[in-house]
């Protein structure tokens, strides 16, 4: 095509603003799903993601072709406070985390197939989704780990019909949420865990995101692809 439709999730900041970024190309109408916009969404609403998705439809003509979920949240939830609580930050979690990328991963595939086109899916989810994380983090490392499973079920259900899925697992990279992690955590003891000696930039998941976007070939389809400076090596 010679002008591609993207819809990209959580791009206000890290990892999404930086994808954008690398998005911004002649050949490509970039919808940014961000705080402050015309297609900010709240995700722990039920209703975001069906209504993110008309808009961006609308914005974009009526097309979109390469759908990239990369929201989330990375809050803790200590397993000793009240059982209510605990599961309230799971719920909390997987909604937005999990479901509604699952349900704009459904609205895309449902447009390709009404439509008689083809489309790209790409998945930001985490060294997580393999490794697992922190006793305060089951409920991040179970929805990465759903959000791998989901794009590989993806991947081999409608790779025939032209629809290609791809996810990133990164590491530790520099954002906010990180920033904050790795202080908590004693970030020399965590960077020693790191081969590479540091952690990842959000330019460089962006440059795989873009990759997967726009250039991978259809043969990749399923890949998950890892971006931890050798930390977890499967």
């Amino acid at each position: 095509m010679s002008n591609t439709h993207i819809l990209l999730t959580g791009a206000s900041r890290g990892i999404g603003a930086a994808i954008a970024d690398a998005l911004d190309r002649p050949d490509v109408r970039l919808v940014r799903h961000a705080t402050a916009s015309h297609t900010a969404a709240d995700f722990t609403d039920p209703a975001a993601p069906k209504s993110l998705w008309q808009r961006a439809l609308d914005a974009l003509d009526g097309r979109i072709d390469v759908l990239i979920n990369n929201a989330g949240i990375f809050e803790a939830s200590a397993l000793d406070q009240p059982h209510e609580d605990w599961v309230a930050d799971w719920q909390r979690t997987m909604q937005v985390n999990l479901t509604a990328s699952a349900e704009l991963c459904r609205l895309a595939v449902r447009h390709w197939q009404e439509n008689g086109r083809e489309g790209r899916i790409v998945n930001v989810a985490s060294r997580a989704a393999y490794r697992g994380d922190s006793p305060k983090h089951w409920h991040y490392a179970a929805a990465k780990a759903g959000m791998v499973a989901m794009t590989k079920t993806i991947a081999r259900g409608y790779g025939g019909e032209g629809i290609l899925a791809f996810a990133i697992c990164p590491g530790f990279t520099m954002t906010g949420m990180a920033e904050d992690y790795l202080a908590s955590r004693g970030g020399p003891q965590l960077l020693a865990d790191i081969p590479l000696g540091r952690v990842a930039t959000p330019e460089e998941i962006a440059t795989i995101a873009r990759f997967c976007a726009l250039e991978a070939p259809g043969s990749m389809t399923g890949a998950v692809i890892d971006a931890n400076g050798a930390s977890f090596v499967r």
